[in-house]
């Protein structure tokens, strides 16, 4: 089949370490867990699945996307750097800025999108079309997906064996990590935009 053609077990791999650490589930672990002892309950297949279409999907009709509604792909990172920049003061600071009280459920919102499938992880593996062969991506993407539903599964477990203390400290270094990137993320990306616009 002519879709297996580039296959490469090296682009494999370095695409699903790319978006591993990208996507950093294990580092999202304590809002994951501080999710669950809010919503109650987590669908890890949902989860993981959406996440994964948002990805592929994502990877073919991104761009196209993002430019029917006149959406440059460096205008939305900088939207996804602020939704992670509201999610890293909520768990530095111990307030809630994001109200979810009509929620049932943080399967979708904002496990699959935006923590898992952000605007950090689209973008990248826009980027990665650029070197790599369609198939080797999507296969690295399963992967992860794959990873981010046992982990998801696990919620419960690791509620059961990070206590209240430890999971407070986890969440304020992560915090303080996801604030890092979202600053990344922000000012990579306007300034490509300035960039842009400075030799439009």
């Amino acid at each position: 089949m002519e879709i297996f053609d580039g296959f490469s077990i090296k682009e494999v791999v370095t695409s699903f370490m790319v978006l591993f650490a990208v996507i950093d589930i294990i580092g999202s672990v304590p809002i994951i867990v501080s999710l669950q002892q809010k919503f109650g309950q987590i669908e890890a297949g949902k989860a993981a699945i959406t996440a994964g279409v948002i990805m592929i999907v994502f990877l073919f009709v991104g761009n196209k996307i993002l430019k029917l509604i006149g959406v440059d792909v460096n205008s939305f990172a900088i939207a996804g750097a602020f939704v992670i920049f509201v999610i890293a003061l909520e768990m530095i600071l111990g307030i809630e800025i994001n109200k979810t009280t009509e929620a049932k459920a943080a399967s979708i919102v904002p496990i699959a999108f935006p923590l898992v499938a952000g605007a950090g992880t689209l973008t990248t593996a826009l980027s990665l079309r650029a070197e790599f062969h369609d198939i080797n991506i999507i296969l690295g993407i399963v992967l992860n997906t794959i990873f981010v539903y046992l982990v998801l599964k696990s919620a419960k477990w690791l509620e059961r064996k990070i206590g209240d203390a430890t999971l407070m400290i986890l969440q304020k270094v992560f915090g303080i990590i996801l604030l890092a990137i979202s600053i990344k993320l922000f000012t990579a990306n306007f300034a490509q935009l300035v960039l842009n616009y400075v030799n439009f």
